[in-house]
């Protein structure tokens, strides 16, 4: 008896299976043309990069690039920003986001297996199904089995929709590099901005003792009857002025220390340093040669992009195969029964298997929409990479061209401090030699005192344009196109 069970069920399997693969040959014939003029209008450009799947170095952003400056206090702060920066932690959050996602779909290309167990206590209908005496009576009833089924991917579904998750979470994971190398440069460039800050305060300290001492100087003559109240009032004239650039630059300092403090994910600024490293002290960094083209397929934002198009790309190949049929295998084995006491006895065994087809025949245009739109996507994507590109590349020229300039800027500053401090000796020379008045010195050292703004502007200006010209390049592996010095 249970020999021609088998074999009936094995019968009925192979009868099913010809069915299914009559069912689909004819089903997929009549559902492929559906989706016919849906297609990108938009193509993808050589990339900076020949996959985004062979660069996977590209993500690896160097640790600690801004240790070439050789400050370490900047070091420091660098490690407390990327431990507990908030943007940081978003940009992290979101990437477990999309791998979780990612994981959803893998398990969807593969065998699902569910327990099932169901106890009832019912009164069964005398008029129904069940005869007497089961019927009319109030009995308990029992389930217990399990449930097998596998969706079989003939037409790549689950593939398409899982390399679609893929391409998402490596997008995640490209931008969580791309925020750690925004980041870091961001407290580079607010903590250069606090060490010029510094040293721009140093120079006001200075101009407000030269001022003082120039009024003072200023008034001894009058005194003396060698000049007027009128020389005398010019010369109070600059007390304020010195002042009041004091303030200002300590309003500036006090509103850097706070956007400090918030990239390193602190309420205030008072876990801060006092004072930052003295600027003279900074190494400074160089580009060390020619940077070529293609490393623009190593910013972290680049590589995002890329695996966008990709996603979006398997996004469309999945909106396609929603045109054919789904063939699912299903199955179940267990016990049933009407009272308790026989649900696992021989009798009340129970199960199943066999195939199942739907395919889709009238949807009133949702698929061919959901194609649609997910064309758009891609042709957004591929646009959206295509202008990630543009932008990198004016971003490294601006980096790479400013650069240069301050360092011909800075060529020039250093003559003219030179012939200013020259000056100053000069000056300094005849007043101590009797042939000039306090006065004349105390003119040439405001010229000396003006060079040092403008060398103390130039050089932090040259930090963070380094700091500039690491983000544009993406850190990582395009950090060696520049060199210290």
């Amino acid at each position: 008896m249970n020999a021609n069970r088998l074999t009936s069920s094995r019968f009925f399997l192979r009868f099913s299976i010809r069915s299914l693969v009559v069912a689909l040959l004819a089903a997929g014939l009549g559902g492929c043309a559906d989706f016919s003029g849906i297609q990108p209008q938009s193509k993808l450009q050589v990339p900076v990069m020949s996959s985004a799947q062979d660069n996977a170095a590209a993500l690896q952003v160097r640790a600690g690039w801004w240790r070439d400056f050789g400050d370490e206090q900047l070091n420091q702060l660098e490690a407390r920003a990327l431990a507990n920066s908030p943007s940081l932690k978003l940009a992290q959050a979101r990437l477990a986001r999309a791998q979780a996602v990612m994981e959803v779909a893998k398990g969807a290309t593969l065998p699902q297996l569910g327990a099932q167990v169901d106890l009832t206590h019912q009164r069964f209908t005398a008029n129904g199904m069940v005869p007497p005496p089961f019927g009319g009576a109030v009995l308990d009833t029992g389930t217990a089995q399990l449930a097998a089924s596998w969706e079989l991917d003939f037409f790549g579904k689950y593939r398409a929709a899982l390399d679609a998750a893929l391409g998402s979470a490596k997008a995640a994971e490209a931008d969580a590099q791309a925020a750690h190398v925004l980041l870091a440069s961001h407290v580079a460039r607010t903590y250069f901005q606090w060490v010029r800050l510094d040293a721009q305060t140093a120079v006001a300290v200075r101009a407000l003792a030269q001022r003082q001492q120039t009024l003072q100087l200023v008034h001894d003559r009058v005194e003396a009857g060698l000049d007027t109240r009128l020389e005398l009032r010019l010369s109070e004239a600059g007390l304020p002025e010195a002042r009041l650039q004091l303030e200002t630059l300590a309003e500036q300092t006090a509103l850097t220390r706070h956007a400090l403090a918030a990239l390193l994910g602190d309420r205030d600024s008072s876990a801060l340093p006092t004072t930052p490293t003295a600027l003279s002290t900074i190494r400074q960094v160089d580009l060390s040669g020619t940077i070529p083209a293609d490393v623009l397929g190593f910013r972290p934002d680049i590589v995002a992009a890329r695996w966008r198009v990709e996603a979006a790309g398997n996004d469309v190949r999945n909106a396609k195969t929603q045109f054919y049929p789904n063939i699912n295998l299903v199955g179940f084995a267990g016990f049933s029964s009407i009272g308790l006491p026989g649900l696992f006895n021989g009798g009340s065994q129970q199960w199943g298997v066999g195939p199942a087809l739907r395919l889709p025949i009238f949807d009133a245009g949702r698929l061919r929409a959901n194609l649609r739109g997910k064309t758009a996507e891609l042709d957004a994507a591929v646009e959206s990479y295509h202008a990630a590109v543009v932008d990198a590349a004016r971003d490294v020229a601006d980096q790479v061209t400013s650069t240069q300039a301050v360092l011909r800027q800075q060529k020039e500053q250093r003559a003219a401090q030179a012939v200013a401090e020259a000056a100053h000796e000069i000056a300094q020379q005849r007043y101590e030699a009797g042939l000039a008045n306090y006065l004349t010195v105390l003119s040439a050292e405001t010229g000396v005192l003006t060079q040092r703004r403008v060398g103390v502007d130039l050089a932090a200006r040259a930090l963070e344009t380094r700091a500039l010209l690491m983000h544009a390049l993406g850190g990582g592996e395009a950090s060696r196109f520049v060199a210290a010095r």
